[in-house]
């Protein structure tokens, strides 16, 4: 007998569709306006309507197109909307919940296009596109698009700390090498900008032609060291304060699960927060939904005689991805013993060439098993474990 598919509000919809009594609209978001189409009982046309970027004219418009399915002699039940995800956020989301209009955020990458090299692309073809589509996931058919789940404001920005400590990181790293890049093209090397008395030993380097550091570069590599230490002092900040977090509350749901993973020897707070926060908070399904979300799954390319691999699917979240292979590499070297790490040797032992391949599966494995042990208590066969 088949394996039944464990119920997930996401992927489809389990709440019986009533078709005259849900209205159902889709909204097209853009910086200058949006467009909205809708299905309204008793109403041959299906509407559509241009809006200002105002969310009080939606609910107006969605409160006028119930009263003309009221006259049409339906009554209302269920009012329906959904908009893809992007930069505008959960925002909206959140507002038309909070008004009892049931909001759904569609997975762009979820929504089946044509596979024309040029296909039209307007907003019109677009709300045609969603509306297919989300009329299927609320018949509850699998497959049709996928929804996000909706955070909350406090967990959304729970979330900021992380990805801006991310993003500071990597505009340090950006000035550093540009320091690099400008000695070298002068042709000094060997200099180390991140020394902390480096800015007063610029003025003491010379080139190999004997000439100091020409004025208006020795004034811009000040300026870029200057902007360095800021960023570094923002950093310092940013971990400060989220050590003071966890012990203002240790005992809250979040702060419990960063306070467990960092007793993982070669996992620290910043990547114990990346994974609570990113991933391990969400209600996920199985293994197999963490793995998928971390984006660490392949992407296997089967039809007829063709049986090959693309890679990873890079489907799930990026910033979970980029920290569990990073957190794989360590893994080997401060947990040599763990079931994992063996497991890891034994397949690349023979087969140097397979090490960076094998990694991504470690680094699944292990994101599992962490899922395991914040959600079950169960501790990886052969991980140390610091104390309490």
């Amino acid at each position: 007998m088949p394996q039944q598919r464990k119920p997930n509000d996401l992927s489809r919809s389990l709440t019986a569709l009533d078709m005259d009594t849900t209205l159902i609209a889709v909204v097209e978001l853009s910086l200058s306006s949006w467009l909205v189409a809708g299905i309204v009982p008793g109403v041959e046309r299906q509407p559509l309507k241009k809006l200002k970027t105002d969310e009080s004219a939606l609910l107006a418009l969605l409160n006028r197109w119930r009263d003309e399915a009221v006259r049409s002699g339906y009554k209302i039940l269920r009012i329906a909307v959904a908009f893809e995800a992007g930069r505008d956020g959960f925002w909206l989301a959140r507002w038309l919940n909070a008004r009892g209009i049931e909001a759904h955020v569609i997975h762009a990458s979820s929504v089946a296009v044509s596979r024309e090299h040029r296909r039209a692309k307007t907003d019109r073809l677009d709300t045609e596109h969603l509306k297919r589509a989300f009329v299927g996931w609320l018949r509850g058919e699998r497959d049709h698009c996928k929804m996000a789940a909706i955070p909350s404001f406090r967990e959304e920005d729970a979330k900021r700390p992380s990805r801006e400590r991310e993003s500071l990181v990597g505009e340090q790293s950006r000035l550093v090498n540009r320091m690099k890049a400008t000695l070298i093209r002068l042709g000094i090397r060997g200099f180390n900008p991140k020394l902390r008395h480096a800015e007063q030993q610029l003025e003491a380097l010379r080139t190999p032609e004997g000439e100091p550091i020409p004025p208006n570069t020795l004034a811009e590599l000040k300026r870029d060291m200057q902007c360095r230490r800021f960023i570094c002092d923002q950093i310092r900040s940013i971990e400060q304060e989220r050590l003071e977090r966890l012990e203002r509350t240790p005992d809250t749901k979040p702060h419990a699960m960063v306070r467990l993973l960092a007793r993982v020897t070669g996992i620290g707070i910043e990547t114990a927060d990346l994974l609570v926060h990113e991933l391990l908070l969400r209600n996920m399904r199985d293994r197999r939904a963490v793995a998928r979300y971390g984006g660490l799954t392949g992407s296997p390319d089967r039809s007829g005689a063709t049986s090959r691999e693309k890679g990873m699917a890079r489907s799930g979240n990026a910033r979970v991805r980029r920290g569990m292979v990073q957190l794989a590499w360590r893994f080997l070297l401060f947990q040599k013993d763990s079931a994992l790490a063996q497991w890891y040797r034994q397949r690349t032992e023979k087969a140097p060439k397979a090490r960076k391949t094998m990694i991504v599966a470690l680094a699944r494995k292990l994101l599992i098993a962490l899922w395991r042990l914040v959600r079950e208590g169960v501790i990886p066969e052969g991980v140390v474990m610091r104390p309490a």
